[in-house]
């Protein structure tokens, strides 16, 4: 059984390596890791190859096939202040919102080799549309590669479908709604011909699979693990991830309070196991290796499970740990040591993977971080929002190689293709390269 259930798995890796460079959020697996010869320096004089503006607004990561490089953007109509004043008394969770009377979401290409933005694609509009919260966009989603193909989603305002050498709209699905209170932030995955996302509201709450062929839906399930009764603590905003355990594939999909098991072919539950404590508004994306699911609770008190899938009694939680648990970015597994950065502050931590015990933290500085972290050519990436990314040596010391500082915000997490990272600010795209 473990050596189908490595064939499989490796079987599924080079699908998703077929599908592009970096064609998903967090690379080709979804867990961060990045291949080929990586830069360790660069400022807005050094090491950049080119730095490309991105008109409107939108915190999606970049995806890359090729020579294109992709990713969404919204335009913002301003809502008239009265109208603003009367849709915000709806709102429950007093938070900071922006609200509009129109946004228009575009989809952005830009060639790999000289940054010159080749298509911007109109794909949705939407007339006085959910608030988002100050610190979110309306195209926080970041969209799926596959060769022809990119899959742009942005929660309760519609997916798309665009042929990615015409630039023509192929499908358009508007049918999915829920109450995201903050705007919209789980990213979509494909498996085999489904297109598979979140939706966890306010209101209703559940996962679901588009025929990626022509954007009717496959399946539809709701979550089925108790919530609190507050509305406002039932909604979450994570991006599902797709596993092996015993030769078969398993939709991981971490929603308020729980963490689920899907069969990604049907929608139909395999498992769930409770977070213990209230967790909800998740954000951070599972990793998974030695045997072993990682994952962070998400808000209230963040804490980190490290969960084994095929226990003597089903799913079971091995160890936790709740010191400085990002509630945002995701953590990263190299090898047996895991290693996250708490949202506010900056505080980077090492644990033994395989017991939870605590290797190292520190204080690396920066006040906010969003992005997740990347690990590639023997190297750990930490992008703060203020546009500095530490660069650390992975180990049970702490090593910083490099502190790297760039012009604007940084909420979307970094990609790499060709030798190169790329870096999106809420201005701009960086190519940045050692190489070249």
């Amino acid at each position: 059984m473990k050596a189908f259930t490595t064939i499989f798995f490796l079987h599924f890796l080079s699908t998703l390596l077929a599908l592009g460079d970096w064609p998903q959020w967090r690379g080709p697996t979804g867990q961060g890791h990045a291949k080929g010869s990586l830069p360790t320096r660069w400022s807005e004089h050094e090491n950049v190859v080119w730095k490309t503006p991105i008109p409107g607004r939108g915190w999606s990561s970049p995806v890359i096939g090729g020579k294109h490089v992709w990713m969404t953007t919204a335009f913002e109509t301003p809502a008239d202040p009265k109208d603003a004043e009367e849709r915000l008394k709806a709102n429950t969770g007093g938070q900071e919102l922006t609200l509009l009377a129109k946004v228009a979401l575009h989809a952005i290409c830009v060639d790999l080799d000289s940054g010159k933005v080749l298509h911007d694609l109109p794909l949705l509009e939407k007339e006085r549309p959910q608030w988002v919260h100050k610190t979110n966009s309306y195209a926080s989603p970041t969209p799926v590669l596959e060769e022809g193909k990119l899959y742009a989603h942005f929660g309760s305002y519609g997916t798309a479908c665009v042929d990615t050498q015409t630039g023509e709209v192929l499908w358009r699905n508007e049918d999915l709604e829920v109450m995201h209170e903050n705007g919209p932030g789980s990213c979509p995955v494909l498996w085999e011909n489904h297109l598979i996302f979140h939706m966890d509201g306010s209101d209703s709450q559940y996962i679901a699979a588009l025929d990626k062929r022509t954007g009717k839906l496959a399946w539809k399930t709701d979550r089925s693990g108790e919530m609190h009764e507050n509305p406002q603590l039932k909604k979450a905003y994570g991006t599902p991830l797709m596993a092996t355990f015993g030769g078969e594939p398993h939709l991981l999909s971490n929603a308020a309070n729980w963490l689920y098991s899907y069969d990604p072919k049907t929608g139909n539950e395999r498992w769930r196991l409770s977070y213990d404590r209230l967790g909800f508004s998740n954000v951070p994306r599972p990793v998974v290796g030695n045997g072993l699911i990682y994952l962070a609770t998400g808000f209230m008190k963040s804490e980190i499970h490290a969960i084994k899938p095929d226990g003597p009694n089903g799913p079971e939680t091995v160890w936790q740990y709740k010191r400085n648990v990002p509630t945002a970015p995701s953590p990263i597994l190299v090898d047996e040591r895991l290693y996250f950065v708490s949202d506010q502050g900056g505080v980077i931590t090492c644990l033994n993977a395989l017991t939870g015990e605590l290797i190292w933290k520190e204080r690396a500085g920066g006040a906010a971080y969003w992005a997740s972290p990347l690990y590639g050519d023997g190297k750990l990436y930490f992008s703060a929002e203020e546009g500095l990314t530490h660069v650390l040596k992975p180990g049970d010391t702490y090593t910083s190689l490099a502190q790297n500082q760039l012009d604007g915000r940084i909420m979307g997490s970094a990609a790499v293709a060709d030798d190169s990272l790329f870096i999106r600010t809420e201005k701009a795209l960086y190519r940045i390269s050692e190489s070249r």
